[in-house]
């Protein structure tokens, strides 16, 4: 290999583009765990606008895209500043990596919409795959799903052929959905 370059997890995992850096691993039997800091830098004082200084850390625990076949969790370690003009205290951006209270990394939210609309597995095994809940897995999945398919005016544009595939569940109460797909995108247009 010519352009082979050293071992870099931050690099392999694709944490990088998400704004973190890789402090230490563990691994256990059932899953992985990284320990991550940000690398961008600290937004000012949202009140007077003036520089902070480092007051503490939070530590905050994200679903990550699963590497060798077990659950991956970044353990983002988000450092609090305090204003010294108006001590107001904030905490670090880390927009980049997730969305705001998520509990799934972007990476992951991405992962785990391919996973349902052109792999079809169902959200518990996409959950699982993750190490997450369904409620938490499902939830990410439709405000993503909310965010890229149906505010996108342009969804339905070179649309030609559309089929319909209704799923009715039994279980204590009759659930019914109902899937519009694009045919030639393998794509969901509309859900209800």
């Amino acid at each position: 290999m010519l352009n082979a370059t050293a071992p870099c997890l931050d690099s392999f995992c694709r944490l990088d583009r998400l704004g973190l850096s890789v402090l230490s691993q563990h691994i256990e039997p059932t899953h992985a765990v990284l320990v991550c800091a940000p690398t961008t830098d600290p937004k000012p004082c949202p009140g007077c606008g003036g520089p902070g200084v480092h007051h503490d850390t939070v530590v905050r625990d994200l679903a990550h895209v699963p590497y060798g076949w077990k659950p991956t969790i970044l353990r983002v370690r988000v450092p609090r500043y305090r204003c010294r003009e108006c001590r107001r205290t904030w905490r670090h951006c880390i927009k980049p990596a997730a969305p705001s209270r998520g509990k799934l990394s972007r990476d992951a939210v991405t992962m785990a919409v391919k996973s349902i609309v052109i792999d079809r597995l169902s959200i518990a095994r996409t959950a699982a795959n993750l190490g997450v809940g369904w409620n938490t897995a499902s939830d990410a999945i439709l405000a993503a799903a909310t965010d890229w398919l149906f505010t996108d005016p342009q969804r339905l544009d070179g649309v030609t052929t559309v089929g319909v595939d209704e799923h009715v569940v039994r279980h204590e109460a009759l659930l019914f959905r109902m899937e519009v797909r694009d045919l030639h995108r393998t794509a969901v247009v509309a859900a209800g």
